[in-house]
């Protein structure tokens, strides 16, 4: 099935799925070029930044750099005062809505869309599925090799670069983050195709993810026993106020000491 220029068959999924396309980009990168994405809420006066210029600190018109304020965001809303903490939840975030758009896509069109770093445009302040839009619609296989390609190295491997250097967060936690995402969203997709009767949906869901798991940078990331996931890292999701430990936490009790003792 041909992606269609708004996406819509990734909006009965639910919001962590939906990847909003602004009006007239489906031409591809001279639309891209030429298309203001709308504010989001909270969103500044200028227009969003492009995630390429977020990974590479190049961010214009004098808006505070995106990743600080998204970390910044995210702590205020979880109530934490340990940026590390709010930077490993935020990537998080991330990642679960990059696979979420991109296996959904994958899965219920057989194609992806170019995720170029260069044409996703970002507000750090709004949830999903407000927090991310396409400015060009650029049909790509939907292969595991290429969803890899999107994902992984086009997007969380320099995120987890920014977020190393700037809060310290260890290398394996973010990988980890980066599986247990990928795991929930091939969840979500089975659920989903159960309800739906789509057991074309399931098998290539389960195929995929399969293949994306077989990955040098997810490999090692945590134990998968069907749709079952058990990482071995820790988000450091129970450091946040009121927070506890995830499903698929490697821990099985919050420590009470050595805060960076579940961070590698």
């Amino acid at each position: 099935m041909d992606l269609d220029p708004d996406l819509a068959a990734l909006r009965p999924l639910g919001g962590f799925f939906v990847l909003r396309t602004l009006p007239g980009t489906a031409g591809g990168a001279g639309a891209a070029q030429a298309g203001a994405p709308p504010t989001g809420p909270g969103g500044s006066a200028g227009r969003l930044p492009s995630l390429a210029e977020v990974y590479d600190g190049n961010t214009r018109g004098g808006h505070r750099d995106p990743v600080t304020v998204r970390v910044s965001t995210v702590a205020d809303r979880l109530g934490t005062r340990e940026p590390r903490v709010a930077a490993s939840i935020a990537q998080q975030g991330l990642a679960a809505r990059l696979w979420s758009a991109a296996l959904g896509c994958a899965v219920l069109y057989g194609r992806l869309p170019d995720l170029d770093p260069r044409l996703l445009r970002w507000d750090v302040h709004a949830a999903a599925p407000d927090d991310l839009w396409l400015t060009g619609l650029r049909p790509r296989p939907g292969d595991a090799a290429t969803l890899a390609d999107a994902v992984l190295h086009g997007h969380l491997e320099p995120l987890a670069a920014a977020l190393r250097a700037r809060y310290g967060v260890a290398a394996g936690l973010l990988r980890g983050n980066a599986g247990s995402a990928l795991a929930a969203t091939a969840r979500e997709l089975g659920r989903w195709a159960r309800a739906h009767g789509r057991s074309d949906v399931a098998a290539r869901t389960r195929a995929l993810t399969g293949e994306l798991f077989a990955h040098p940078l997810l490999v090692a990331t945590g134990t998968r026993t069907g749709t079952a996931f058990r990482r071995r890292s820790c988000c450091l999701y129970y450091r946040v106020p009121g927070g506890g430990l995830c499903g698929d936490c490697c821990l099985t009790r919050p420590p009470r000491s050595s805060p960076r003792a579940a961070s590698g």
